[in-house]
């Protein structure tokens, strides 16, 4: 019967091997999964860092365009204003 027995189980062990997953196996997923998340957070945070930067930038490009334009028209009022001025003194 020993025979018949230990023959049937190496049967059983070639067609259905059981796979224990030990503790080792766990502990090394965990690790994976450590490694990628902390290769993962720091492009995060540096492609959300460029974001936030990029608009502050947009925004002071805009407000330095609207400065420019602003400067034009006051230097050209003052042109005007001078030149009235040199027009008036010479007319009294």
């Amino acid at each position: 019967m020993s025979a018949k027995s230990d023959l049937l189980d190496e049967f059983e062990t070639t067609l259905d091997p059981k796979k224990k997953l030990g503790f080792g196996y766990f502990v090394y997923i965990i690790f994976i999964l450590i490694f990628l998340a902390m290769s993962a957070f720091p492009k995060i945070y540096i492609q959300q860092q460029i974001y936030f930067k990029s608009r502050e930038i947009s925004k002071l490009k805009v407000e330095y365009d609207t400065l420019k334009e602003e400067n034009k028209l006051i230097s050209a009022s003052v042109e005007s204003i001078k030149f009235k001025n040199q027009i008036l003194d010479t007319l009294f």
